[in-house]
C-alpha cells in the first residue's frame, strides 16, 4: 500500500517545523540576547538614565523586550503542536513576524548609520527579507489542512 501525504500531514508536519524553529529561537533569546538586542527599536525601550525621554510605548528595557518576545516564540512553538489551537497561535504568530519587521527595518537603517558595520548590514540586509516567508508560512497554518474538518461534521438527516 503506497503511502499517500494527506493535507492533515503536511500541516502537521509544517506546524512541527514551524515550532521548532520558534522554539530554537526562543532559546537563543535567553542564551544570546544580545543577537536580538539591535531588532528592538529605541522607541520601544526604556531608559532609565534619564539620557532621552521615554516615550508612550517605551514600557520595558531592551533586555526586557528580548525576554518576552522569547517567552511569546516558545509559548506559540506549544500552541502550533495543538491542534485545537493551531489555527489561533498561527495567526498570532503571523502577527508577531509582522510586528518584527518594525524592528528588522529599524536595526537595517542603524546598520547603515554611522555607527553601523560592514558585518551588521550584512546581517540585516539578510534578516528583514526573511519575515515575507515567515508571515506566509505562519498563516498557511490558519487555515484546516485538507481532510480535516472545519467545523464537525453532520450526518444528513441527523440533527446535531
Amino acid at each position: 500500500m503506497p503511502f499517500r501525504w494527506s493535507g492533515r500531514a503536511t500541516q502537521t508536519l509544517a506546524a512541527a517545523a514551524l515550532s521548532a524553529l520558534l522554539l530554537a529561537s526562543a532559546g537563543k533569546h535567553f542564551r544570546e540576547p544580545e543577537f536580538f538586542d539591535q531588532v528592538v527599536p529605541d522607541f520601544l525601550c526604556r531608559d532609565d538614565s534619564g539620557a532621552r525621554p521615554n516615550g508612550p510605548l517605551a514600557v520595558l528595557s531592551r533586555q526586557e523586550w528580548v525576554a518576552v518576545s522569547g517567552l511569546l516564540e516558545a509559548g506559540a512553538a506549544v500552541g502550533l503542536l495543538i491542534p485545537a489551537t493551531r489555527p489561533a497561535t498561527a495567526g498570532c504568530v503571523t502577527a508577531l513576524f509582522t510586528l518584527f519587521l518594525a524592528g528588522h527595518v529599524d536595526a537595517l537603517r542603524r546598520a547603515y548609520g554611522p555607527d553601523g558595520t560592514p558585518r551588521q548590514r550584512r546581517v540585516h540586509a539578510l534578516r528583514l527579507p526573511l519575515q515575507a516567508p515567515l508571515m506566509a508560512w505562519a498563516w498557511s497554518l490558519t487555515k484546516p489542512g485538507a481532510g480535516q474538518p472545519a467545523q464537525p461534521e453532520t450526518v444528513p438527516g441527523r440533527r446535531p
